[in-house]
């Protein structure tokens, strides 16, 4: 079977129904491309990142750890830095459909 999809002017695409079936892929997962020497792109549905990042893990886990040991030290955040951020992020502009490209620089 072979399926097709259209790059838009960002280099963005929709996964086929079909491929998104085939790999079973929801909202939100990741895919995994590997480039192979004759030019070849494999998709794949990429694994749970957390888990494939060690750092990133061991992190999680002692800060799960230390919650459990010490959920005294647990604070709500003070409603004074949530405005001080808001009022430093307030002219920071984000565009989440934005190419995620080197070339746009």
């Amino acid at each position: 079977m072979e399926v097709e999809s259209t790059l838009t002017e960002r280099y963005q695409t929709t996964v086929p129904e079909t491929v998104r079936r085939a790999l079973r892929l929801g909202k939100r997962d990741k895919i995994h491309y590997s480039i192979r020497p004759s030019g070849e792109v494999v998709l794949t549905r990429a694994s749970n990142s957390d888990a494939a990042d060690p750092a990133l893990g061991a992190f999680l886990g002692f800060l799960a750890q230390d919650i459990a040991q010490h959920p005294e030290r647990l604070q709500a955040v003070d409603a004074s830095l949530v405005k001080r951020v808001q009022k430093l992020t307030a002219s920071v502009e984000l565009d989440l459909n934005a190419a995620l490209s080197a070339d746009d620089e």
